[in-house]
């Protein structure tokens, strides 16, 4: 018997792993952040548990909006050029005016009511209109967010009167245009300069742009997304949903299981991501406000009279989706 020498074996067993690799099914997923946010730790979470699962399935990540736009994802993904996205849905809402619900002032109270929100009758809603365009939700997630001013803190609508603010979203520009204030719309990466020249001497946006943004050198208070929240964005990685149904049943349930850890995870880390916020404003000498109940109710009846009015006036179903919503408790 002629024996085999292990230098062989070696590299006919490389071969075949190289072989394996190259047959894995490549997903391609596409997102607007770097590889230090959170969004991304999501993506990449998902895509290392599926890698470790070996079920011939590959995701490759696009950061930094290097394969699509920020707000120019949705449309690929419906059409099954994209396969994977972590995208805020509000960004669609030009297409689906459904998706404007969440990102809408006073709709979500914290983390905890989010996450109740994204296993909920309300949340099946929305996936029922994002399937007719062939998608659906992987990993569900909201972010949340806060306001910051000079010369004040803003807690209650009262605060905004006078004041010219960059809100987060055109739902939130017509709450705080009702409060009294002037809304200038720019991108994030604008507003230091804006607060720096006075431009602007309030902003809406989220945690973790207040402190990427390093917008704490630039105000005197902060409002936090604490026990009770306005600002909250819904930002799920989402999928092709013909891609999905494709794959094999191994394939589907390592995607679906990766997505539950992912998951889990991204609900702690928003949570500590505000916590984070608050700690470098402190530690720049940036007075802490917290909004109470009553300041949360009195945002919320502004917004019903503004931005969830013009909600309802562009959405035929959008009493019935706003109920769904509000029966979460």
């Amino acid at each position: 018997m002629k024996l085999i020498p292990l230098a062989a074996i070696a590299a006919v067993s490389g071969l075949a792993i190289a072989a394996s690799s190259a047959q894995a099914q490549q997903m391609r997923l596409s997102h607007q952040w770097s590889t230090a946010d959170v969004r991304h730790k999501v993506a990449q979470m998902v895509a290392d548990e599926v890698a470790a699962a070996d079920v011939g399935l590959d995701i490759r990540i696009f950061p930094s909006a290097s394969l699509f736009a920020a707000s120019e994802q949705y449309l690929p993904l419906s059409r099954g050029q994209l396969d994977m996205s972590v995208f805020p849905l509000s960004y669609a809402g030009g297409q689906r005016p459904e998706y404007n619900l969440t990102l809408m002032p006073g709709l979500v109270r914290n983390h905890d009511h989010a996450s109740r929100l994204n296993h909920s009758p309300f949340m099946e809603a929305i996936e029922e209109v994002m399937a007719e365009d062939d998608v659906m939700v992987l990993v569900h997630g909201y972010l949340a967010g806060g306001f910051a001013a000079k010369d004040g803190c803003i807690t209650e609508p009262t605060d905004m009167e006078g004041r010219t603010v960059r809100a987060a979203g055109r739902a939130f520009e017509q709450m705080l245009a009702s409060a009294g204030a002037s809304v200038s719309s720019m991108a994030s990466s604008e507003i230091y300069n804006a607060m720096q020249t006075g431009v602007l001497d309030a902003v809406n946006t989220s945690s973790s742009s207040f402190v990427s943004y390093r917008l704490y050198e630039q105000v005197d208070c902060f409002t936090p997304a604490g026990d009770v929240a306005l600002w909250f964005m819904y930002q799920p990685l989402l999928m092709n949903k013909s891609t999905f149904e494709d794959l094999s049943e191994e394939q589907q349930q390592a995607l679906l299981d990766a997505s539950e850890k992912a998951e889990e995870w991204y609900l702690e880390q928003a949570k500590v991501d505000d916590a984070k916020a608050v700690e470098v404003f402190r530690n720049n000498d940036v007075e802490i406000a917290e909004m109470t109940e009553e300041d949360f109710e009195a945002w919320r009846e502004l917004a019903s009279q503004s931005a969830y009015a013009s909600f309802l006036d562009e959405v035929p179903n959008g009493q019935e989706l706003l109920d769904l919503a509000f029966e979460v408790e």
